[in-house]
């Protein structure tokens, strides 16, 4: 696959292919990504990781699996794998990679000039839209919630 003007790209360490796009990451940028997607589904307490979390996190989403926890979050997560993927139609690792995905998706088009943002202060959210048009072209869709099965340390 050529990459194209529509591809996402920070660096060369991690790829995320979604359709027709390859988007292609820098390794701090990838675990960036995969750490706030982790809070967002409520896996891990919305806190600063530890690089050993940090590290099996990035491992889950990339390789779809932790051959060795390097934290407890990882232990947690590697003996208590058919658990949490049972939880929704579709794995965890699925809802991690499709965040990354999808954040890196808006901040492209964000950057590029083809989406615009706005913050709603009175229900905390973010819209976007075309940059000619007022009504929201995105709608930051609900994602499934992964709280009763929480990472607790």
């Amino acid at each position: 696959m050529e990459g194209s003007a529509t591809d996402y790209h920070s660096g060369d360490d991690y790829t995320v292919e979604f359709l027709d796009y390859r988007y292609r990451f820098a390794r701090t940028d990838f675990a960036q990504r995969v750490a706030a997607a982790a809070v967002r589904l409520e896996l891990v307490p919305d806190r600063d990781l530890d690089p050993g979390e940090l590290d099996d996190l990035v491992a889950l989403a990339a390789d779809g699996g932790i051959e060795k926890p390097s934290s407890p979050l990882g232990a947690y997560l590697a003996t208590n794998a058919a658990e949490l993927d049972g939880l929704h139609a579709d794995p965890l690792v699925y809802w991690l990679r499709k965040l990354v995905f999808r954040g890196a998706w808006l901040d492209h088009r964000l950057k590029a000039g083809m989406l615009d943002v706005s913050f709603d202060e009175s229900s905390g959210a973010f819209a976007y839209r075309m940059p000619t048009d007022q009504a929201p072209v995105v709608d930051v869709a609900p994602v499934p919630s992964w709280a009763e099965l929480r990472f607790t340390d």
